[in-house]
Protein backbone atom coordinates (compact mmCIF):
# COMPACT_ATOMS: atom_id res chain seq x y z
CA UNK A 1 0.00 0.00 0.00
CA UNK A 2 2.45 2.90 -0.98
CA UNK A 3 -0.52 5.60 -1.31
CA UNK A 4 -3.91 5.81 -1.10
CA UNK A 5 -5.24 8.63 -3.31
CA UNK A 6 -6.80 11.86 -2.13
CA UNK A 7 -10.30 11.05 -1.66
CA UNK A 8 -13.18 13.41 -1.26
CA UNK A 9 -15.71 12.31 1.04
CA UNK A 10 -17.40 15.92 1.21
CA UNK A 11 -16.58 18.41 -1.83
CA UNK A 12 -16.44 22.07 0.05
CA UNK A 13 -18.05 24.75 -1.08
CA UNK A 14 -16.10 27.34 -3.53
CA UNK A 15 -13.72 29.40 -1.42
CA UNK A 16 -14.39 28.02 1.82
CA UNK A 17 -11.81 27.69 4.56
CA UNK A 18 -10.19 24.34 5.13
CA UNK A 19 -8.24 23.24 7.69
CA UNK A 20 -5.35 20.97 6.74
CA UNK A 21 -4.16 18.56 8.99
CA UNK A 22 -0.23 16.63 8.12
CA UNK A 23 1.35 13.78 9.93
CA UNK A 24 3.94 11.46 9.84
CA UNK A 25 4.41 8.40 12.05
CA UNK A 26 7.95 5.93 12.38
CA UNK A 27 6.62 2.96 14.44
CA UNK A 28 9.46 1.10 16.54
CA UNK A 29 9.28 -2.79 14.53
CA UNK A 30 7.96 -3.89 11.55
CA UNK A 31 5.84 -5.67 13.85
CA UNK A 32 4.58 -1.88 14.78
CA UNK A 33 4.45 -1.25 11.07
CA UNK A 34 2.11 -4.08 10.33
CA UNK A 35 -0.26 -3.41 12.83
CA UNK A 36 -0.84 0.20 11.56
CA UNK A 37 -1.08 -1.39 8.08
CA UNK A 38 -3.83 -4.21 9.28
CA UNK A 39 -5.45 -1.10 11.25
CA UNK A 40 -5.74 1.57 8.35
CA UNK A 41 -8.80 0.30 6.36
CA UNK A 42 -11.53 0.62 9.37
CA UNK A 43 -9.48 4.64 9.99
CA UNK A 44 -10.15 5.04 5.91
CA UNK A 45 -13.48 3.83 6.01
CA UNK A 46 -14.23 6.36 9.03
CA UNK A 47 -13.09 8.84 6.88
CA UNK A 48 -15.01 8.55 4.37
CA UNK A 49 -17.91 8.87 6.85
CA UNK A 50 -16.70 11.72 8.66
CA UNK A 51 -18.75 14.96 8.88
CA UNK A 52 -16.64 17.95 7.51
CA UNK A 53 -14.11 15.90 5.72
CA UNK A 54 -13.18 17.66 2.59
CA UNK A 55 -10.04 15.09 1.49
CA UNK A 56 -7.64 12.68 3.23
CA UNK A 57 -4.58 10.42 1.59
CA UNK A 58 -2.27 7.90 3.27
CA UNK A 59 1.03 7.45 2.55
CA UNK A 60 3.10 4.23 3.49
CA UNK A 61 6.69 2.78 3.48
CA UNK A 62 6.02 -0.27 5.88
CA UNK A 63 9.36 -1.69 5.02
CA UNK A 64 11.10 1.59 6.69
CA UNK A 65 8.74 1.60 8.93
CA UNK A 66 6.80 4.92 8.20
CA UNK A 67 3.81 6.33 7.41
CA UNK A 68 1.94 9.90 6.59
CA UNK A 69 -1.33 10.99 6.49
CA UNK A 70 -2.63 13.76 4.95
CA UNK A 71 -6.38 15.41 5.36
CA UNK A 72 -8.51 18.71 5.00
CA UNK A 73 -11.66 20.01 7.20
CA UNK A 74 -14.02 22.13 7.36
CA UNK A 75 -12.72 23.34 10.40
CA UNK A 76 -9.81 22.37 13.36
CA UNK A 77 -13.41 21.10 15.58
CA UNK A 78 -14.21 18.51 12.55
CA UNK A 79 -10.47 16.55 13.18
CA UNK A 80 -10.57 16.74 16.38
CA UNK A 81 -14.71 15.17 16.70
CA UNK A 82 -13.14 12.50 13.89
CA UNK A 83 -10.37 11.65 16.02
CA UNK A 84 -11.81 11.51 18.94
CA UNK A 85 -14.84 8.86 17.56
CA UNK A 86 -15.27 5.74 15.41
CA UNK A 87 -12.44 3.60 14.65
CA UNK A 88 -9.66 6.56 15.08
CA UNK A 89 -9.85 6.82 18.57
CA UNK A 90 -9.24 2.98 20.32
CA UNK A 91 -6.58 2.16 17.06
CA UNK A 92 -4.55 5.45 17.89
CA UNK A 93 -4.15 4.40 21.70
CA UNK A 94 -3.78 0.73 20.15
CA UNK A 95 -0.91 2.02 18.64
CA UNK A 96 0.90 4.33 20.39
CA UNK A 97 3.47 2.12 21.99
CA UNK A 98 4.58 0.76 18.37
CA UNK A 99 5.74 4.61 17.78
CA UNK A 100 9.44 5.84 17.55
CA UNK A 101 8.51 9.17 16.46
CA UNK A 102 5.38 10.89 15.35
CA UNK A 103 5.39 14.52 13.89
CA UNK A 104 1.98 16.34 12.70
CA UNK A 105 1.72 19.67 11.38
CA UNK A 106 -1.70 21.73 10.57
CA UNK A 107 -2.52 25.19 8.84
CA UNK A 108 -5.34 26.89 6.92
CA UNK A 109 -5.98 27.23 3.46
CA UNK A 110 -8.91 27.53 0.80
CA UNK A 111 -10.89 25.03 -0.74
CA UNK A 112 -9.42 26.07 -3.90
CA UNK A 113 -6.09 24.81 -2.82
CA UNK A 114 -6.63 21.28 -2.22
CA UNK A 115 -5.74 19.22 -2.96
CA UNK A 116 -2.18 19.87 -1.33
CA UNK A 117 0.42 18.21 -2.32
CA UNK A 118 2.58 15.58 -0.41
CA UNK A 119 6.06 18.09 -1.33
CA UNK A 120 4.16 20.99 0.85
CA UNK A 121 3.07 18.66 3.71
CA UNK A 122 6.84 17.30 4.01
CA UNK A 123 7.79 20.84 4.01
CA UNK A 124 5.63 21.58 7.23
CA UNK A 125 5.82 18.34 9.22
CA UNK A 126 10.16 19.42 8.57
CA UNK A 127 9.35 22.99 9.45
CA UNK A 128 7.37 21.97 12.44
CA UNK A 129 9.96 19.40 13.90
Amino acid sequence: MPTLPWTVPTTPPQGAEAHVFASRFETRTLWGGLRFLVRTPAVWRQVGRAPGAYGASLRAQPLRRTFWTLSAWESADALKAFAHSGSHRPISRGLASHMSGVTFAGWETTADQLPVSWEEAERRLRKDT
